[in-house]
Order: C-alpha cells, then sequence, then structure tokens
C-alpha cells in the first residue's frame, strides 16, 4: 500500500490488488488498516517521483501521438485523432497500448471516446471499452456520479437530493440544477456529451513536420542511428522544399523498446534541409552524448522531427550545378562545434549601438547573432573633391572586458598625456602619444544627471620598448573635488 498525509492523518492513497482483497479501500486510514491486517507492507508516497514516472510515461505515449497531455496525477490524455488507421483501428492500438505496458510491469486502464470526458468516464469506470460516436450518453447513464469530473462537495450536494447517477443528473431540469449546484455541474455534462468542445493541451509543443520508422528489429548502435537519420533526413527534405523552408531546429527521438525514450535536439545557424548535413550535426551531438544514452535492448521507433523553420533562400548554381556560398562552410563548423560542446561554445562579436568601447560589442552565440546574407555594400565614392574624408578611430587589437586601473604620478599639462604609469606593479615609461580622444558619456543611460557623469580622454600610448597601449583618464581636472582617474583599457601591440 501507498500511504499519504491528509489532514493530519495517514491514509491510504493506492494500494495493489492483494491489499484490495482484504476489504481495504482508499481513504482509509493506516491505523485503521493495520488494525484490521498487522503484517501489511506500507510504503510512504513520493509525489515528485510519481509526477517523474508518469512524465516518462507521456513521453513514451508520443509513439501513438503528438497530443498528450497529463490527467491529475495519475492520469494521461492522449489525442488519437487522425491516427488510428496507422495501427490497424481503434481495437488494434488500444490493445497495442494495454500490451506494451503490460509487458513493462505496469497495470493499466484505457479508454477510447469521441469526447475527452466520456474516454475518461470509460478508462476509469468501464476499462478497456470503446465508445462509439453517439453513444456517450449510454455509457455515463448507469455511472456514479464522479464519472462526471465534478468537485467532491458538488457530488456530496447531488447525492443528498437523490441524484446518485449520472443519468438521473441527465434526466432532471437543468434550470433548477444550475441555480442549486452551478454551471460548472451542466459544463461538464455538456463536454462529455460533446454538445460543448473541450481542448486537450499538449504538455509538449508539436513540430509542424516529422518522419519516423517503425523497426522490425530494434538497434543499438550508434552507426546505425546515423544512416536512419540520413534516410529520414532525405524523406524531410521533400517536406521541407514544398512549404520552401528550410530547418532551424531538429529533434530527434529514439523509443526503446522498454519504454525509456531518448530526445536529442541540434539547432542550425541557416536554415537547412541537405539530409548529410543534418547526419553531420546529429553524428556530433551523438559522439558527445554517448556515455549518457543507454540502448538497453534496443530502438524500435526514431522519429526525426523539426521544431521550427524558416524561409529557405535558394541559390543561383553555376554550369556545373554548384553554389558558391563563403558563409557556409563557417556556418557548418560552427553548428558541429555545438552540437557537440553545446550552444555557448562559438560566440559570434556583435556591433552595438554605444559609445562606450566596452559596450560596443557584444558576444552572442553564433546561432542568435545576426548573419550577412549578401556581401557588404561599396561606399560611394565621395563626389566633392574639396571635402575631407572622415576616418574611424583606430582602436587596440586586444580591448579588456573591464578596464583596469593604473597609476600615473604626474603629467606634463594636466589635459595631457602621462609621462610614466605603474600598470600591474610594473613601471612603464612613455616615449611617444597621441591624443586625446574625447568619449562622452551615454547620459541615456546614467541614472544620475548628464553632469555627473565622467567624461573619458584616451590616449594611444607607446613606451620605451615599443609597446603600445590604450588608456584613459575618467574625469577632468578642476571639474569636481575628486581628481581624475587613469585607467587601461587596450593594447595594440
Amino acid at each position: 500500500m501507498i500511504s499519504h498525509r491528509q489532514a493530519n492523518a495517514q491514509r491510504i492513497a493506492a494500494l495493489d490488488e492483494r491489499a484490495e482483497a482484504l476489504h481495504l479501500k482508499r481513504g482509509m486510514g493506516i491505523a485503521d488498516a493495520r488494525a484490521m491486517h498487522p503484517s501489511i507492507d506500507v510504503v510512504e508516497a513520493d509525489p515528485e517521483a510519481d509526477r517523474r514516472l508518469l512524465e516518462s510515461l507521456a513521453d513514451w505515449c508520443d509513439r501513438y501521438t503528438p497530443l498528450v497531455a497529463i490527467d491529475a496525477a495519475d492520469g494521461l490524455f492522449l489525442d488519437v485523432t487522425g491516427c488510428t488507421h496507422l495501427f490497424g483501428g481503434e481495437r488494434a492500438m488500444l490493445d497495442d497500448i494495454l500490451s506494451r505496458f503490460f509487458h513493462q510491469g505496469f497495470d493499466v486502464r484505457a479508454g477510447l471516446a469521441a469526447t475527452p470526458g466520456a474516454a475518461w468516464a470509460a478508462t476509469r469506470f468501464a476499462s478497456d471499452r470503446i465508445v462509439p460516436g453517439g453513444e456517450e450518453e449510454a455509457l455515463l447513464a448507469p455511472l456514479p456520479l464522479a464519472a462526471l469530473r465534478i468537485e467532491p462537495d458538488i457530488r456530496a450536494s447531488l447525492e443528498s437530493v437523490g441524484l446518485r447517477t449520472a443519468g438521473a443528473v441527465m434526466a432532471a431540469p437543468r434550470a433548477p440544477l444550475a441555480r442549486r449546484f452551478g454551471t460548472s455541474l451542466l459544463l461538464r455534462l455538456d463536454q462529455a456529451l460533446g454538445r460543448l468542445d473541450e481542448a486537450v493541451s499538449p504538455r509538449l509543443p508539436v513540430a509542424p513536420l516529422s518522419v519516423e520508422r517503425h523497426l522490425a528489429e530494434p538497434i543499438m548502435l550508434t552507426d546505425e542511428l546515423e544512416r536512419l537519420v540520413k534516410m529520414l533526413a532525405t524523406t524531410l527534405k521533400m517536406d521541407l522544399e514544398r512549404r520552401g523552408e528550410g530547418a532551424r531546429r531538429l529533434a530527434l527521438l529514439l523509443f526503446r523498446v522498454d519504454g525509456a525514450v531518448s530526445r536529442i535536439a541540434v539547432g542550425t545557424s541557416r536554415p537547412l534541409r541537405e539530409p548529410l548535413l543534418i547526419q553531420k550535426l546529429f553524428h556530433e551531438r551523438l559522439a558527445a552524448l554517448e556515455q549518457d544514452i543507454d540502448a538497453g535492448y534496443g530502438f524500435d521507433l526514431v522519429r526525426l522531427s523539426v521544431l521550427s523553420a524558416a524561409a529557405f533562400d535558394m541559390q543561383q548554381a553555376d554550369l556545373a550545378g554548384e553554389t558558391h556560398d563563403d558563409g557556409a562552410d563557417i556556418a557548418l563548423f560552427a553548428d558541429r562545434i555545438r552540437a557537440r560542446l553545446g550552444e555557448s561554445a562559438v560566440l559570434k562579436p556583435v556591433a552595438v549601438e554605444s559609445h562606450l568601447p566596452e559596450r560596443a560589442v557584444a558576444t552572442l552565440p553564433y546561432a542568435e547573432a545576426p548573419q550577412r546574407v549578401s556581401p557588404p555594400k561599396k561606399p560611394d565614392k565621395i563626389q566633392d573633391t574639396s571635402s575631407t574624408p572622415v576616418f574611424r578611430p583606430e582602436r587596440p587589437i586586444r580591448l579588456f572586458r573591464s578596464p583596469e586601473p593604473i597609476e600615473v604620478p604626474a603629467t606634463e599639462m594636466p589635459e595631457g598625456p602621462p609621462m610614466n604609469f605603474r600598470w600591474r606593479r610594473a613601471l612603464y615609461r612613455v616615449a611617444r602619444a597621441e591624443g586625446p580622444e574625447r568619449i562622452a558619456p551615454e547620459w541615456w543611460r546614467e541614472t544620475s544627471g548628464p553632469e555627473d557623469a565622467p567624461t573619458r580622454d584616451y590616449f594611444r600610448i607607446e613606451d620605451s620598448d615599443g609597446r603600445r597601449y590604450w588608456l584613459y583618464r575618467q574625469g577632468l581636472y578642476g571639474a569636481s573635488q575628486v581628481p581624475p582617474r587613469w585607467f587601461m583599457h587596450g593594447v595594440f601591440a
């Protein structure tokens, strides 16, 4: 038996057939049960473990339909509309579900109907029954009120006035029922009878495109999985071409014979539909997860799904039938590295609109960074020869993530460059200097007023050994009582 705490008392939450044969029931106190049968074995309930088990069963049921929802703490809803013919019909599908669960060691009950409410009632009160469309009322009529999925207090109120079955409620006038017991009673009744639609919300998003292969002989080797991935990707390519799209994120679902399911996802930097390239991505991912994927007795169902897609830009081929895309090889390389080492393994610098150098560049994962789809336009020629071209300021080869403070003992003039400075406990003598390049603060980002934000004066410095640095003075002399501070922000060479 399984026990749980309810109203400061330990009560029976679940029990097996042997315990039921001893006339024990759910909700009975553990003390009363032990008084009747002192030798019973009681195990404390673990709701979190039960939840994980139910979610794993929901993953396994994805082999029948992608629309799988969790019902309370002990049930699953499967929307099999349009799927039953793939398994030989409704009865063949129901028998297959029950048989597979039985061989996995589970005692399950199942029912099939045209509405979720009728299917729920058939499962819990008339197990293994298939209810044809239009016969929901005949199913519910002899069943107790619990078959309507109503609240316990409403059920107790109905029983107090002599309405003890669903058929008695259906035969009663609707207006008095609504006034006395609320509209939720009629809502559940209409949902079960199909008068109102009831949606089943799947626990996982449904992939727009999927292809799968049922295997007569389970496979276990990684090489076999990769070959099967290429075959599935070839089938998937035709669907993507028909839609004019390419895959941006794909998932490989491996259904093991004993019920375990493995989900392996890869992302792409560009829309992709070539089977060989998809196989290479999953080759890297499978190699990275080789120690984590347990094939057990093998996989009997393999599914390849497109989780997200984007428009696929066709490219003009040359006379030899080849296309030339300079960024395709780099994108494939980055995708394979990410598939092997993770999403953050390859980062790309992206320019950001900011005056401050440390904010002017951000590193994003390669797939999230904007991709250049066409070569940059050449700058227009200057028509007016008298105008002076504007050159972009020079920036160091290495820019520090955070500026490092330095000590400046003296300067030639208050607004000029330093004569020498101390950085990381070493003294450097300045041989040449260029600047300053003044960078005003971004007043719209500062919490205080713009007059309180310090101004930066940047200098390009060369020391006596020929090394070049980029440092700046924060603040101006005489602008405030706090003296300016100096920082090292990068090195040129």
